[in-house]
């Protein structure tokens, strides 16, 4: 339902990865996303085992749907209030606390008063809920996702120079969620139920994503 780059309706994704909203415009920074444009490069780099299959299913999915490049915790590439609504979805788990505030910060600007913010985040109530059924501590602690094992040889030493840390660096429930969304300025944060948006015209959003092992929250920007 997108009009144009600074039109009325915009509506962006940020951190697609391989399941961008096809009529929004998608974002996300892996390093696959710029390897996409170099087909020669990204050959190599698989041929020598530094581009995992993920990886090299992203640079696909970048080269099929378009999948711009953005840092949202820098710079999100549109204007002041010309966006009408944000959605994200488990990525800013793997965000540190310092970085949730400047991708925060970075969506309230480019958000049009009244725009809505959309969050899809791991639940770690569904997870300690979970935890406290089965008693199995190592499962528990597997599902957070917040450590991986330390890189043994020299082309994984070099993977997490060239991509970096991809475990999770915080986990959140609707409540801490919802008031994290508060102290950066959101009003109305409100936890949706599967399948349920306060987004207009949502188009082609998936409103079921990772829907059983997660929670969603919805906040606006404040009307001025």
């Amino acid at each position: 339902m997108k009009k144009n780059m600074n039109g009325q309706n915009m509506k962006i994704n940020i951190g697609c990865g391989k399941t961008p909203t096809l009529d929004w415009i998608n974002y996300d920074n892996s390093l696959s996303i710029r390897l996409s444009k170099f087909p020669l490069l990204s050959s190599y780099l698989s041929q020598i085992g530094l581009i995992s299959a993920d990886q090299k299913e992203l640079i696909l999915a970048a080269r099929k749907y378009g999948i711009k490049w953005a840092n949202a915790t820098k710079k999100i590439p549109h204007s002041s209030g010309t966006v009408q609504a944000i959605y994200t979805s488990h990525m800013v788990e793997h965000l540190d606390r310092e970085e949730i505030g400047l991708f925060l910060d970075e969506a309230y600007r480019v958000l049009q008063p009244g725009g809505v913010i959309r969050i899809v985040v791991p639940d770690l109530r569904t997870l300690v809920e979970s935890y406290l059924k089965d008693n199995d501590a190592d499962q528990f602690v597997d599902s957070l996702l917040l450590s991986t094992g330390q890189p043994k040889d020299l082309i994984s030493k070099i993977k997490l120079l060239v991509v970096g840390y991809r475990q999770h660096l915080w986990m959140y429930d609707g409540y801490s969620l919802s008031k994290l969304l508060v102290k950066h300025g959101f009003d109305e944060p409100v936890i949706m139920e599967p399948g349920t948006t306060n987004i207009d015209d949502y188009g082609e959003l998936n409103l079921y994503e990772r829907a059983e092992t997660s929670v969603c929250v919805e906040a606006r920007k404040p009307n001025q």
